[in-house]
């Protein structure tokens, strides 16, 4: 099924360091559910409009869901200054209470790399987010180290979605961050791919078609749509 929907700014979402620069595509009025997507770290170029941000995007809305896309402060037109994943965390809080008094709806997340992050640390335990899903989980990247202590928090039904040739988190840290959290969870390896879901020498296509229709696969098991 094809849904239309329309992209808007966003221009009153704000997070403790001021306004937040965010775009909404605004999905079906019956949605079952509205979604958040967050981007990787700043200080590499990660920003709202990075090719797997949009690509999860695009998992999202092709159910008709609306989905709120955002840069982390600091970023773009995003007022404050970069926190190193600390006030990061706030942002995407502010977000999901944005999303909350939008649409009262249940919310779905996903985040990329830094983004997943950060947006695991600020989603797990919340009642208003029934769906987790981490794409290119870091681990190890530029000298910082990830850790996840807080995965056993994260009930709700989660999706932990890799490349096997991603240089910040190997296939098996990524199993075993995933078996960490508690069920329902589901761990997804795509062959030859990096951590930005592109190819690798041997398999040069890039893979990011594959991990959105995971994503979607994923999303249309988990919560029954279609």
């Amino acid at each position: 099924m094809t849904f239309s929907s329309q992209l808007r700014t966003i221009t009153d979402l704000h997070g403790p360091a001021g306004r937040l620069e965010a775009l909404l595509h605004t999905g079906s009025n019956d949605a079952p559910f509205a979604a958040l997507v967050t981007h990787p770290h700043p200080l590499f170029g990660g920003t709202m409009h990075n090719k797997v941000v949009y690509h999860a995007m695009k998992a999202f809305s092709a159910f008709g869901l609306p989905v709120l896309r955002f840069n982390f402060r600091g970023t773009g037109l995003s007022e404050g200054k970069h926190d190193h994943a600390r006030g990061e965390i706030d942002d995407v809080r502010a977000a999901l209470d944005w999303l909350s008094r939008e649409y009262a709806k249940p919310i779905l997340f996903a985040g990329f790399s830094f983004g997943s992050y950060v947006g695991l640390r600020a989603t797990c335990g919340d009642a208003r987010v029934k769906g987790l899903v981490a794409l290119g989980l870091p681990v190890s990247a530029a000298g910082r180290d990830y850790t996840y202590e807080f995965l056993p928090t994260c009930t709700a039904p989660k999706l932990f979605l890799s490349g096997d040739h991603d240089e910040f988190c190997s296939s098996a840290a990524l199993e075993e961050a995933a078996a960490s959290s508690p069920e329902p969870h589901r761990c997804i390896i795509i062959p030859g791919a990096d951590h930005f879901f592109q190819g690798i020498p041997s398999s040069p296509a890039p893979k990011l078609d594959q991990m959105q229709a995971q994503f979607r696969l994923w999303l249309a098991e988990t919560f029954h749509m279609a």
